[in-house]
């Protein structure tokens, strides 16, 4: 039976701020020894919510009897989550989310305009409603402060609101299918965003002015570019979603956009470098590693109040590989593990090569080789807030998926390593010792998050400093994507290749 199913009986339409609510009641304990008085703000089937004397109070409506005009019918079978936000995600992802979420639960869905119900398939009685309303942040933000909303789509966390990253999508150019540019790196990207390159032939293109497309400077893609880029993009033919934008690109043959990943329509997509030549792909490993530089997760960001049954169970079953098979058939990036064959991308080894300084020796490539081969790595990349020792807030994440794997045996007869990689600023042995006090860090904490793991379960610690660099050390980006620990994994029967003949 599933949770709506269970508290059928006691779920009942989330009413806050409704003119029903504004009036006084009284919640008594069923032994008649305690009772509270105070007005109702909201009842999601399972905890009254009450502005008392005392203050705001929660009340366990399993506990209390509750008396006054004001009081819930607990047989009223419905649970109302208004979700807001992102236009994009709220319209590619969202219909597939909740179907599947449907789905898994034995669930009826409907769908009428803006409204998803999910009914009861034997009673028909209709458990919960969803409903979304695309708005720009601010909007979205005041909303949910004011209790006109459950959840809210977001490309960034907010300092007032719990959140949780139910997907993952990449901000890449794109230009006409026709446009000859074969690649555009990102200060050359930066600086069209900005309105400084405005021909074509600036960054080698044909002599053509440089037509920039965008969205309205409220939208959730446009406030996250500008906040990578660290100011206003300055697009000269605007657009109100995605769709329209990359399609007036795709017939502009001089058009240059940014948009997302999953939103690319018959738009040509640029291949992105950085300053040195290393090449950026959008691939679902590097965004989910987060070596693509500009990865955009997808959240729903929660009030600091109690949610709906019907909310909290969805927020319950993003976590589900079901649920994250729909955000793959809705075009974004699933937060499920990526592995792949170490020496199957060429591009690793090459920048390990390209991009030794020189203080790595042959030997230290050699080692490097010697590890990576027979092994894959695992979309887990560790990286850490800048300044600081502590893990950013995507790795936090990874760490607890990691944790849970061990937990339930997920790599049994395989060897797990962390491998700490470092910028090449500074000499190479002080940088070997950094990569490994990382490796160390990330190691630690993953035993405090799984305390019941033994030794043989916990992955080895490697360091490599330098030998490995993923982006140019000549700017900040560059070097913060070279500061990571890794997570490899491959059979525990492989041996260590020597690193050399002694």
């Amino acid at each position: 039976m599933t949770g709506f199913a269970r508290c059928a009986a006691m779920i009942a339409a989330l009413l806050i701020g409704g003119a029903a609510l504004a009036q006084d009641v009284t919640l008594t304990s069923r032994d008649g020894a305690l009772s509270v008085a105070g007005t109702l703000q909201g009842f999601d089937g399972e905890f009254y919510r009450l502005d008392t004397g005392y203050g705001p109070l929660t009340v366990d409506a399993a506990g209390v009897l509750c008396d006054g005009p004001a009081c819930p019918e607990l047989t009223a079978p419905k649970s109302v989550v208004r979700i807001v936000g992102a236009a994009d995600p709220g319209r590619m992802l969202l219909p597939v989310v909740l179907r599947a979420f449907a789905e898994a639960r034995g669930l009826r869905l409907e769908e009428a305009e803006a409204v998803i119900r999910l009914s009861d398939p034997v009673t028909g009685k209709v458990l919960a409603e969803f409903s979304f309303q695309p708005l720009a942040p601010s909007d979205a933000r005041a909303a949910m402060l004011a209790g006109r909303a459950e959840l809210m789509l977001a490309a960034a966390t907010e300092p007032d609101f719990g959140s949780k990253s139910v997907a993952l999508d990449a901000l890449i150019p794109i230009v006409a299918p026709d446009n000859p540019m074969p690649g555009i790196s990102t200060p050359d990207l930066a600086s069209a965003l900005a309105g400084e390159i405005t021909n074509w032939a600036q960054i080698g293109g044909p002599d053509m002015p440089l037509v920039l497309h965008g969205l309205e400077a409220d939208s959730d893609l446009a406030a996250a570019l500008s906040a990578r880029l660290g100011r206003e993009i300055v697009a000269t033919v605007m657009h109100p979603d995605l769709a329209s934008l990359a399609e007036a690109v795709a017939r502009d043959p001089w058009a240059l956009a940014v948009t997302g990943r999953a939103s690319a329509g018959r738009a040509r997509v640029l291949p992105l470098s950085d300053t040195c030549g290393f090449p950026l792909l959008p691939d679902p490993l590097a965004v989910k590693a987060e070596d693509y530089p500009l990865t955009l997760p997808v959240y729903l960001l929660t009030p600091r109040r109690r949610l709906p049954l019907a909310a909290r169970e969805l927020l319950e079953f993003m976590a589900t590989p079901h649920a994250q098979a729909a955000v793959a058939a809705g075009g974004y990036i699933d937060r499920g593990i990526e592995r792949a064959p170490m020496t199957k991308d060429g591009l690793r080894l090459i920048n390990a090569i390209q991009g030794a300084g020189e203080d790595t020796t042959l030997e230290d490539l050699k080692r490097l080789v010697g590890l990576m081969d027979g092994a894959d790595r695992l979309s887990f990349t560790f990286r850490f807030q800048d300044g600081a020792s502590d893990l950013d807030r995507n790795s936090q994440d990874n760490l607890k998926d990691l944790a849970q794997l061990l937990e339930a045996g997920a790599f049994k007869g395989q060897t797990l390593m962390l491998a700490g990689f470092s910028d090449g600023t500074g000499a190479a042995k002080a940088n070997l010792d950094l990569s490994r006090d990382r490796a160390v860090r990330v190691f630690l904490e993953l035993k405090e998050a799984a305390p019941g793991l033994s030794e043989d379960q916990l992955p080895r610690i490697e360091a490599f400093g330098e030998a490995m660099p993923m982006a140019c050390d000549e700017t900040a980006a560059g070097r913060r994507l070279n500061r990571r620990v890794e997570l490899w994994v491959r059979p525990a029967f492989v041996k260590d290749t020597p690193p050399s003949e002694n």
